[in-house]
């Protein structure tokens, strides 16, 4: 699921959007902002869609076999177990993946060949040879074979990174965290009772995660120019051209928790903008953000800007 980094980083990413646009619709990029955070739910629904048109393209490999002008006994009796996975039939039966279907118009018609691709490397791998000869299979087999199709057939796959890639703007950031949705989807899928197999959740508390977002992007912008002011104080001997924009957000986005958000100790807040500045910002801009957000905490505290309702969290 999210968690508060990627969600911190998803505002720095329409904050920057924001700042980058000739329009300043609050509403429109708050809305923006709101929808790539459901395009990482969406994400997570063609990908599991995509296991499972990997695993279907056996009926049509098999048929292509069975067609051949001279098939062997083995092209007549391709063995198509696969389609009898526990793990996939669950997904198949999953309300939540079904209607996420629905929502997401999931179809992978526009790449007919990416399946193809994908089954003939599966097809081919040592793995799925002994997966098949196996007899005494458990739901834990059977998410092994789905482990190592997504893992080790469609995450090296070019062809697939680039149809993610063309689809969702965020995948190379929100990569690691579709990885993460699977592996609590396999962690998930442990019962022989399908109806007990729930798909991994966004987030555990959407009603205040999204408030947390929303908040941090409207209370940035609110206080651009406030926050501005702050920040050129500390930064009299820099050029103003000199400093990253990227670099700017971060602080003013600090500087909102520092002063809005009661419960996040300020540690907290420098440590995460701190890790998210080696992403996304320059190989100087942590010891530089470091820096200029312990001045401006300083003084802060001083004009007790700073309030924290839990004990220790203004330290």
């Amino acid at each position: 699921m999210l968690n508060r980094r990627h969600l911190r980083v998803k505002v720095l990413q329409s904050l920057y959007a924001y700042h980058q646009s000739d329009t300043k619709d609050i509403k429109l990029f708050e809305k923006n902002l709101l929808n790539s955070i459901d395009q990482v739910f969406e994400m997570y629904i063609w990908m599991l869609s995509l296991i499972n048109e990997t695993i279907e393209y056996v009926s049509r490999d098999a048929e292509e076999r069975a067609n051949k002008h001279r098939p062997t006994a083995e092209d007549l009796n391709v063995n198509q177990k696969i389609l009898t996975n526990r793990f996939y039939l669950s997904v198949l039966d999953n309300k939540d993946y079904l209607n996420g279907i629905r929502k997401y118009k999931v179809d992978w018609s526009f790449d007919p060949e990416l399946a193809k691709s994908l089954f003939t490397t599966l097809k081919n791998s040592p793995e799925y040879a002994e997966y098949l000869a196996k007899t005494d299979d458990t739901i834990q087999t059977d998410k092994d074979i789905i482990k190592f199709i997504f893992k080790k057939v469609i995450l090296k796959s070019s062809l697939a990174e680039q149809v993610f890639e063309d689809k969702f703007i965020y995948w190379p950031t929100d990569k690691e965290v579709l990885q993460a949705l699977i592996a609590k989807t396999f962690k998930n899928f442990a019962s022989e009772n399908f109806a007990e197999n729930k798909l991994a959740e966004i987030s555990s508390n959407w009603v205040e995660d999204r408030d947390f977002v929303v908040n941090l992007f409207e209370q940035t912008i609110r206080h651009d120019a406030e926050y501005q002011e702050l920040i050129a104080e500390k930064t009299q001997n820099w050029e103003p051209d000199r400093i990253a924009m990227m670099d700017t957000l971060l602080m003013k986005m600090a500087i909102v928790e520092f002063i809005n958000f009661t419960s996040i100790p300020v540690k907290v807040t420098i440590n995460e903008y701190l890790e998210i500045s080696k992403e996304f910002s320059t190989p100087k801009s942590n010891s530089f953000i470091n820096g200029i957000l312990d001045k401006i905490l300083f003084e802060l505290k001083a004009q007790n800007k700073v309030r924290k309702s839990g004990r220790g969290l203004i330290e």
